[in-house]
Parts: structure tokens; sequence; C-alpha cells
């Protein structure tokens, strides 16, 4: 069954807005010391873990040690990709003055340039968020996800493609980034040596991993280099499958929507926070689950408020979704497994023409109703419409 929300009229959706936003400056308001401990410790247990998962690999003489070493190791690089290296370059710590947690110059553990991505996520996907043609982190540029795509014979492949990507997602990442840059140039204005420029980034940062994970630390190791090898290969593995899995949950299940430019023509913030809800998806666990996923389990949250230090989405999201329950809004959550299953129906069903992937997906809806505003003049009477204004 899908679920989508109730069509709200204007006023309404400027009223769901000046809340939102209004929760917004209460709690940025609270940002403090206790973000800064917390960015501080997922820190260091992200260097330690690294320190002492190459060790056991560099120095382990049997299978047990070797695979703590590389689980350690997985955990260092996954902390390193999503809490600490996705929520510092979108500036949730540059107040603290640390270079450690510096959004102009942090760099990460994967192949993908911290330059292009800001430009290709921070910019065109956080404005454009499942805007088609816009956003090209839309299905990555080769899946399709929506009848509003035109199918090709090629979509029948991405089943398998989806799975080559899920297992090279930090390359997948990479190359994206490069490509981008490339086509948001005016078509008159680009050039080969333009789109060369923006390659020679990718293959310089390429470089860079290739000699830290498969030369210089086997090369430590001596004659046990193969094994260091491995060890890298399989913690580099288990890393992709989880960002993976992660993020497509958090864009691509059954309910989250996608919208055309048309959609956003003359948009108001207030309406950009509502594009924001039903073109995301959430994830409930336990609070090292959301760690480990870099808060990205609070997809939703973070479209909304990307530049706010990402453990405070625990706080924001029950309120929030008391916000969304209000005004009749669907909240997409579930679990892990829930969730993950529906990103994997959508792109099965999408693989086939329309009258197939309709047949797969389903076409009964349920249409959500409010459940706090019974009339509007009794919103006008609780909300602070001066923060209407700032919507606009």
């Amino acid at each position: 069954m899908k679920t989508i929300s109730k069509k709200l009229t204007k006023e309404e959706i400027q009223l769901f807005g000046a809340e939102v936003d209004a929760l917004r400056s209460e709690i940025m308001a609270k940002v403090g010391k206790e973000d800064a401990d917390h960015i501080k410790k997922v820190y260091k247990t992200y260097r330690y873990t690294e320190v002492i998962g190459r060790g056991l690999i560099h120095f382990s003489f049997e299978p047990i040690s070797f695979t703590v070493g590389t689980l350690l190791l997985s955990v260092s690089k996954i902390l390193n990709n999503m809490e600490i290296g996705h929520n510092v370059m979108h500036g949730q710590y540059d107040w603290m003055n640390d270079p450690r947690f510096n959004s102009r110059t942090f760099e990460w553990d994967i192949v993908s340039d911290s330059h292009q991505w800001k430009f290709y996520h921070n910019y065109m996907h956080h404005t454009f968020t499942n805007v088609l043609g816009k956003d090209h982190d839309y299905g990555y540029n080769f899946t399709r996800l929506t009848e509003d795509q035109k199918w090709k014979p090629v979509h029948l492949t991405q089943p398998f493609t989806n799975m080559l990507l899920a297992a090279n997602f930090q390359w997948g990442v990479g190359a994206h980034g490069y490509r981008v840059e490339y086509l948001e140039i005016p078509k008159k204005q680009r050039k080969m040596k333009s789109l060369k420029e923006y390659k020679k980034v990718f293959f310089k940062k390429i470089e860079l991993q290739l000699l830290k994970d498969y030369l210089f630390f086997p090369l430590l190791a001596g004659l046990n280099f193969p094994k260091v090898i491995l060890g890298n290969l399989i913690a580099n593995l288990i890393r992709n499958l989880w960002t993976y899995a992660v993020i497509f949950c958090g864009h691509f299940t059954e309910n989250a929507e996608s919208f055309s430019v048309e959609d956003i023509k003359d948009e108001t913030k207030a309406e950009w926070y509502l594009r924001q809800l039903k073109g995301s998806s959430n994830l409930d666990g336990s609070n090292l689950f959301y760690t480990m996923t870099g808060h990205l389990s609070h997809q939703i949250e973070h479209h909304m408020f990307p530049d706010m230090p990402a453990k405070r989405y625990r706080e924001v999201a029950p309120r929030l979704k008391e916000i969304c329950q209000k005004y009749g809004q669907h909240y997409n959550t579930g679990s892990f497994v829930s969730q993950f299953a529906s990103v994997w129906k959508r792109i099965i069903a999408y693989a086939f023409p329309d009258k197939i992937a309709g047949k797969l997906m389903g076409s009964k809806k349920k249409y959500l109703e409010p459940t706090g505003i019974p009339n509007l003049v009794t919103n006008i009477a609780t909300v602070d419409l001066s923060q209407t204004a700032k919507l606009t």
C-alpha cells in the first residue's frame, strides 16, 4: 500500500513551515559543548579502531585476530565516512574552530574528492532534492525509480548494476562527482579540457587512496603484505555495502517522492521543507545504529537541517513527527530491513516498463488526514506568524 500525504493549502503549508522553522531555531540555540564532545569522542573512536585494526591485521597469525582487525578497520572507515566526514563537510562543526572538523579543509578516506562532493551533494542534491533533471543523486543517473523517468531497455540491468554499485560505492560516488561538476557548466562553455581537469582531480584522489591502502600499509607488513591488502579490500567492501544501504534507504524507499522542475517553480522555504519531508526516508534503531549511519538514519531531519550537528536529529525527530501528524503529512520511517526491502522493490519494479512496474509497485493509496488542524483559525492562534514572512 502506498501512503501519501494530504494536500495542504498555501496557508497550511506556511503554517507547517513556520512550525518547522521554530523547531530548528530552538534546537540550534542549544548547540554547544555537548555536540563538540560527541564529535571528539567519535573522532577518537575512529582513530583507535583504525590503529588497533591495522595492528591486528599486520601482526595476526591466525584467522580470529585478522577477522577482528578487519572488522575494527571497517568500523573506522565507516565512522570516517559517515558520522565524521559527511557531517563535517556540511559545516556542522565549523563553529568549533577545530582544524580536524573544518568543512573547508577536511578530506575523507574514500576516492571521492571532498570539493567535488561538496558541490554535487551539498549544493545540487540538497537544493534540488529528488527533482528530476536537477538532482544528479536521484538514482545516480542510471537507476530508474519512477514512471516520470523514461524507460529504456538498459534499465532491465539495474538490479545487477546496483549490486555492483553497492560493492564499489566509493568509486561510484567519486566518479559521480567530477561528472556533475562538468554537466553543470553551461553547454556553450563546456570543453574537453574542462572535463579532463575535473577527471584529473578525481584520479589524483584515487592515486592517494590506492597508495595508502594497497602500497604503503602493505609494505610496512613485509612478507605479510598479501594479508594486509586482503584486510583493506574487505574493510573497504564492508564500508561500501553499508554506506550504499544507508544512503539508498534514505532516498529511494517505496514512498519517497520525486518532483519535476515545474513543481519547484517559485518555491518558498516552507514548500522546500515539505519537499524534503516527502522525498526522504528514516530508519528506526538504537543510538549506536544512528551513529554508525552518520545519523543518515534521520534523513528527513538531515534534508531539512543539513547544517545542524547530526546528533541533534534524535531530539528533533519525535517533535517533527508530531508536526507532520498534525498536518496530515506522512513521516516515512521504518526498520532497516523493511526500508531496504522497499528500496529493492522499487529498483526491481522500475527496471521494467510502466505497465509491469505499476503492477509490481501497486496502485492502492491511503490518504492521511490532519490530526491537529481542524481549522485554519485555530492554527493562526497557536503559531507565531512572524515566522511565515521568513519562509517566502
